[in-house]
């Protein structure tokens, strides 16, 4: 990676001094985290040790609960965790969806710019971490990471955040999959499907490298909505938009009241 234009030693280690991590390091000056580790060294800092600047509520992922779980299912499939081991990163699109992450789980919104310049939210905090490693979110977890143990109450609260997070819905509304490098995961996610007896596969693919994916669907105009039924009830406004309006075209709607025409029902 290439150094920003600008971007000098001096800078790096004041931006040290005010807290920040070393991903949000790495971002800002456009380096890996190692040859942000090897700026520290030179002016002979120790980059483990290190207070945490942003504010967070650390006992976020001690408790289930509704937005926890939520939180959760978009952290298994579209967070990771720095080299440093101390700060989760989740990369979504859309900003906002960060924003409200931030909010529930009383976090700085701090955000840089991922690959391909997405938006991430980055939480420097270790116990967070720990607390994380628990539901089985690792470094370079995208292969092994499991089907984390939740409990049936937030179980559709924690699926809403997965779909949110690695879903794709068809405009259609007929068809809605889930991608994951990770066969424990995936088939986990399939068990929950069949279990709200919903029409469910798993289809395996590979990409150009050979890395392989699995895709877990669910699919027909009945299942479609049946799910949408289960995973946005009491969701408040933790969801995807546009994910959650494909799913849900073909619920039931209650009719609009008929407009009474005066003429045509003989009242004049």
């Amino acid at each position: 990676m290439v150094r920003k234009v600008g971007i000098t030693d001096q800078m790096i280690l004041n931006k040290y001094t005010e807290g920040f991590s070393n991903a949000e390091l790495a971002a800002y000056a456009g380096l890996t985290e190692r040859a942000i580790r090897n700026v520290l060294y030179k002016s002979g800092i120790d980059s483990i040790q290190r207070p945490r600047k942003h504010k967070v509520n650390e006992d976020f992922f001690k408790t289930w609960t509704d937005d926890m779980a939520w939180v959760l299912g978009l952290v298994i499939t579209d967070g990771c965790i720095a080299n440093d081991g101390r700060t989760l990163i989740l990369i979504q699109k859309d900003e906002s969806m960060l924003q409200k992450v931030a909010v529930i789980m009383q976090a700085d919104f701090v955000v840089a710019r991922h690959e391909k310049r997405t938006p991430a939210l980055l939480i420097n905090s270790k116990k967070i971490t720990n607390d994380l490693a628990n539901y089985g979110v690792l470094k370079s977890k995208s292969i092994s990471v499991g089907f984390p143990n939740v409990p049936e109450k937030y179980m559709p609260h924690f699926i809403r955040g997965v779909v949110d997070g690695d879903g794709w819905v068809q405009k259609t509304g007929y068809t809605m999959n889930v991608t994951s490098g990770s066969k424990d995961f995936a088939n986990g996610l399939h068990d929950v499907f069949r279990k709200w007896n919903l029409n469910s596969s798993i289809r395996i693919s590979k990409t150009p490298l050979g890395r392989v994916l699995y895709r877990v669907f669910v699919s027909g105009k009945h299942d479609i909505p049946r799910l949408a039924d289960i995973i946005y009830k009491d969701c408040g406004e933790m969801y995807v938009f546009q994910k959650r309006e494909r799913m849900s075209q073909r619920c039931f709607k209650i009719p609009e009241p008929k407009q009474l025409n005066i003429f045509e029902d003989g009242y004049l």
